[in-house]
């Protein structure tokens, strides 16, 4: 399915699950019923399908934890270099809409977009990038697992690098601050305490796709948490799901970096991309 260039990329919040409502008005087919379940005391799920690695599910509470790494201080208030773009500099959100191509909802207080009311988007389409962004959970803490801190940041409109807050609050691996989401759960949970600073520097690399719709390379990324990397060069399985393997679709080159509205007011600053080209030399 060839998406267009008109088309309209909608991201819903609950769950984290992703739907692209297309101009065409395509259908979305409905999704599974799972059943949440605790083990030692973390929320999950394990009747969702298997991970292709055949050892856990997606989102599966027994699935062993990232090791706590106390980070060190990295890339706090870094100047953007002289060709990136500047996505948002504490002033305003111009850079950004939201899923209805409007203004951005977000408030802005002291320096930074604060979430509220929906997710939000580039104007802007990207590719290839390196990205640098900072961002701080709520203080005080308040709910556990995935109900604190929660937020995302979704390149292309469709893979997303989570944001949640993990310090001293456990979750299913997967769904951890700096999981590929649904996916591939973070090297280390490298978290500061809520009302703190964090920083996220991540080189995402777009899939390419053949002629038939065939998949050349997978997207993937590299993420640096607080100064500690989380994620080296890791493919995506496809697209961002919930409770769900993702698998991709063919699309466009390009597309919208999304900030996610997960009902808890998370602060984002000096967000930055510089765009990187491929090299294919050996």
């Amino acid at each position: 399915m060839q998406i267009k260039k008109t088309a309209i990329i909608l991201i819903v919040s609950l769950d984290a699950l992703c739907i692209f409502a297309q101009t065409n008005k395509a259908a979305v087919a409905s999704r599974p019923k799972y059943h949440e379940v605790e083990v030692k005391g973390i929320a999950g799920f394990q009747d969702t399908p298997m991970e292709p690695n055949g050892f856990w599910h997606v989102h599966d509470p027994a699935r062993p934890q990232s090791e706590v790494v106390a980070p060190g201080a990295f890339s706090a208030m870094a100047t953007p270099p002289s060709d990136a773009t500047v996505l948002f500099d504490g002033k305003d959100l111009s850079q950004w809409m939201d899923s209805q191509g409007n203004p951005a909802p977000w408030l802005i207080q002291e320096g930074a977009a604060i979430t509220t009311k929906g997710d939000i988007f580039t104007r802007q389409n990207f590719g290839d990038i390196q990205m640098h962004l900072e961002f701080r959970e709520p203080l005080p803490a308040a709910g556990k697992g995935q109900h604190r801190g929660n937020s995302g940041i979704f390149f292309m409109g469709r893979y997303e690098i989570q944001v949640l807050d993990c310090f001293e609050n456990q979750t299913y691996p997967d769904g951890a601050t700096g999981a590929i989401y649904a996916q591939h759960p973070p090297l280390a949970n490298a978290c500061r305490p809520p009302g703190e600073w964090q920083t996220y520097d991540i080189v995402f690399t777009a899939p390419r796709f053949g002629g038939h719709g065939e998949v050349i390379t997978p997207a993937y990324a590299t993420v640096i948490l607080n100064g500690v990397v989380v994620q080296n060069h890791q493919a995506f399985r496809g697209t961002t799901t919930h409770c769900a393997v993702g698998d991709y679709t063919p699309h466009e080159a390009t597309g919208p970096i999304g900030l996610q509205y997960h009902l808890n007011a998370v602060a984002f600053r000096n967000i930055w991309v510089r765009p990187i080209p491929m090299v294919t030399e050996p």
